[in-house]
């Protein structure tokens, strides 16, 4: 069985198989337990090169960055309302990326995914 899924708007196309989606999903869950675990998930698929594994750690990576990135920003606005609507818009995208990984399939984040996946992509599989 593959796993597939439409990244780009039918410019590419990412196949997994279930045996790569069940070997890779423990470092795609460790991806989204903070940026260390992001590194290590890193680290842990330099030598596997698991396709699964890799799109989540490019994923989790850049909501990871993204957020420290513009949370200094956002915090220096002073404002509540403008702080917690930050941290749930955040939130959102990492819990859309963390069910995704555990579900077996493939999420492109909105609006930021394909970015992070061009962006990052020698930094894993």
């Amino acid at each position: 069985m593959n796993t597939q899924k439409n990244q780009e708007g039918g410019k590419s196309q990412l196949f997994i198989s279930a045996e790569e989606v069940k070997k890779g999903k423990t470092m795609a869950v460790v991806a989204h337990i903070t940026i260390i675990g992001c590194l290590v998930a890193i680290f842990s698929n330099i030598d596997s090169k698991n396709k699964y594994s890799g799109f989540y750690i490019k994923q989790a990576f850049g909501i990871h960055l993204l957020f420290y990135a513009l949370a200094y920003f956002v915090g220096m606005a002073n404002s509540w309302f403008m702080t917690s609507g930050f941290f749930l818009c955040f939130f959102i995208l990492w819990v859309y990326s963390f069910v995704g990984s555990l579900s077996n399939d493939i999420k492109v984040l909105p609006a930021f995914g394909v970015y992070f996946q061009k962006w990052f992509n020698k930094l894993s599989a």
